[in-house]
């Protein structure tokens, strides 16, 4: 089976989707590509993907009302701990943001006019990339929850195709945080890389998230994004990768050419011909020396 390498970050902006994306580029003849940041996917906007396939994703209950059958009595209203049900003169309705699917209103109902339906909560997607690879991805609906069991099925559908392509890696964009989408991003993976950025938030989460990876027991490494705007704060995350040990995949300068790749709708080892391509080219052949030394063991 494919091993599976996880990007993510403790927090939003480090520049991780855009390093994800360039080492998908990379390595677009040999690998499958999953975007997993579901609540606020954008790995699409680099690697435009065609959408070929589509399916909705159900998880969870809503509790659906029958007006025909309801005889407005109003226990469910009285019952509700969340405030779901809606009433308007004699007829009640379901507030679908509200409902949590518990099923205590159709429990009470006297005449069973309530009943629990499947809830979808997203779309996910299989489509080929521009740059001919395939690539997993989902959108979260609005309001919706359960976004780590979408994740764990974006997850499970890109080592799926992997094995059916004979690709040897999954690259997952994961989420930032350390919240559910980021467990279920985890969960599975062979090799973890932690992308940060030199300040005191970047390091704050940075610790955060390497605490919960330490807890699955997964191999890391790190790059440190725009490394040269406080070299102090490099120091000081270069120390704790080193006390940790994190492998130092690699560390990026701040260059204007990141935010002209994005315009241009490129990655930035497409559009970059210097330093930053050629970082990002050492950081994935660590990656992949990791990872491939590993799966030996």
């Amino acid at each position: 089976m494919a091993p599976e390498i996880v990007v993510i970050s403790g927090k939003g902006g480090t520049g991780k989707t855009s390093i994800t994306a360039s080492f998908s580029a990379l390595a677009a003849d040999n690998l499958v590509a999953a975007d997993c940041d579901v609540d606020a996917a954008d790995m699409h906007l680099l690697l435009k993907p065609d959408h070929a396939k589509a399916e909705d994703f159900y998880s969870g209950e809503l509790a659906v009302i029958d007006q025909d059958a309801c005889i407005a009595c109003g226990r469910c209203y009285q019952v509700c701990r969340f405030g779901a049900i809606q009433v308007n003169g004699s007829l009640y309705s379901v507030d679908p943001l509200s409902c949590e699917g518990c099923g205590y209103c159709a429990r009470i109902c006297p005449t069973e006019a309530i009943s629990n339906h499947p809830e979808k909560v997203g779309v996910w997607y299989s489509s080929r990339t521009r740059l001919g690879f395939t690539m997993i991805h989902a959108k979260l609906g609005i309001g919706s929850e359960n976004s780590g069991k979408l994740v764990a099925h974006v997850k499970k559908q890109a080592k799926a195709a992997a094995e059916a392509q004979g690709k040897d890696y999954v690259l997952v964009d994961g989420s930032p945080g350390i919240g559910c989408p980021v467990v279920s991003s985890l969960s599975g993976a062979d090799y973890v890389i932690l992308v940060t950025e030199p300040t005191i938030s970047g390091v704050h989460d940075l610790k955060r998230v390497y605490e919960l990876v330490r807890k699955f027991n997964i191999p890391a490494g790190c790059i440190i994004n725009k490394a040269d705007i406080n070299t102090g704060m490099t120091e000081v995350i270069r120390l704790f990768l080193g006390s940790e040990g994190v492998d130092p995949l690699g560390e990026l300068p701040y260059d204007e050419n990141v935010t002209r790749a994005m315009l241009a709708g490129l990655t930035i080892v497409e559009h970059d011909t210097g330093i930053l391509r050629d970082t990002l080219r050492s950081a994935w052949r660590n990656v992949r020396q990791h990872v491939d030394t590993s799966k030996q063991k």
